[in-house]
């Protein structure tokens, strides 16, 4: 799965540099993760690093994106090709 920010974000500015992706970003009020590049840090790291500097815990998986490991390692292959 991707992971999605909730309306829980307090703005803190700490999640959107530690993405290798560049899949956060500042959205109409809160920080926003785009699914499509969200590989949970797949590729790059043991676990997903917005979600282990995010003071207030508002980034759970999305269930509206359900995607295996592997889903996510292809995901990261194709976006490290596009580099």
């Amino acid at each position: 799965m991707a992971l999605m920010i909730t309306d829980e974000c307090i703005n803190c500015d700490v999640c959107e540099p530690e993405c290798p992706n560049a899949a956060i970003y500042l959205g109409p009020e809160i920080y926003e993760i785009n699914p499509d590049k969200c590989t949970e840090c797949v590729g790059h790291f043991p676990e997903p690093q917005c979600v282990q500097v995010c003071p207030v815990a508002c980034i759970p998986l999305n269930p509206a994106r359900i995607e295996s490991r592997e889903t996510l390692y292809q995901k990261y292959i194709r976006l490290v090709a596009h580099t």
